[in-house]
């Protein structure tokens, strides 16, 4: 197994597809994704694009659906929901599709559609996670951190480097066995460092900053919680991620 880690989308191989893709968005696409499947949502359909989540969205009941939007980590006009991982309760979310566009998440999700195996990761999955690409043992693995707008996001990775300690530990393999890049290396050493402080960190984040104007306090605490939640986001079809049961 080659582990290679991505910083955003744009920097990943543009010819190139690996058999297994982690995408990460820890603030808060990917979190919100396996909370809302842990609550019992049908599936989390997922778009870069607005115009186009509410065109396929309206193919389906009201009842059975719910649109969420989010820019800039507001909630967007016309939607049920923005992207907080906390609304996503059972009350609210059981038996339904959960229609998500973000800033990043969306993006990084996207890019890596094609590859053979697509899962959905954040803090609160990472053993999850980690136990289905060992029992799968994919050749390659990219683990596509979403950053913002582009650009690079410690959040995301030092999830990344949550990941690849657990699966560096677990296969009981020296680093430059796994490791694919160089990024491995630095996202472990930032995990390390900040482990046992995750909260903190995220306060430093640029868009932990961001979130904390918009008084997401409460979602950052929630976020920065480690292997919390026993579910696999995985890709069925492009774009549209289950539980794996």
């Amino acid at each position: 197994m080659k582990l290679f880690i991505y910083h955003t989308p744009e920097l990943t191989p543009g010819s190139e597809v690996p058999e297994c893709a982690i995408a990460v968005d820890v603030l808060r696409a990917t979190t919100t994704i396996a909370t809302a499947l842990n609550a019992g949502a049908e599936a989390v359909q997922v778009f870069s694009d607005l115009d186009k989540l509410m065109k396929v969205s309206e193919e389906w009941q009201p009842d059975k659906r719910l649109r969420a939007g989010e820019r800039g980590g507001s909630t967007v006009a016309g939607c049920d929901l923005g992207n907080s991982p906390l609304d996503c309760t059972p009350e609210v979310v059981k038996g339904k599709r959960l229609f998500l566009t973000t800033t990043n998440g969306t993006r990084a999700l996207k890019r890596v559609q094609d590859a053979s195996i697509v899962l959905a990761a954040a803090l609160i999955n990472r053993a999850a996670v980690v136990e289905y690409v060992l029992s799968q043992q994919p050749e390659t693995v990219w683990i596509v951190g979403s950053g913002w707008e582009g650009s690079y996001s410690l959040e995301d990775t030092v999830c990344a480097g949550a990941i690849a300690h657990s699966l560096v530990t677990q296969l009981n393999c020296p680093l430059n066995e796994l490791a694919g890049n160089d990024e491995v290396i630095a996202a472990i050493a930032l995990y390390r460092q900040w482990q046992d402080n995750l909260l903190e960190m995220f306060h430093h984040a640029s868009h932990g900053q961001r979130l904390l104007r918009l008084n997401c306090h409460e979602d950052l605490k929630y976020c920065s919680q480690t292997d919390i939640l026993d579910v696999l986001p995985i890709q069925t079809e492009a774009g549209v991620l289950i539980k794996k049961v």
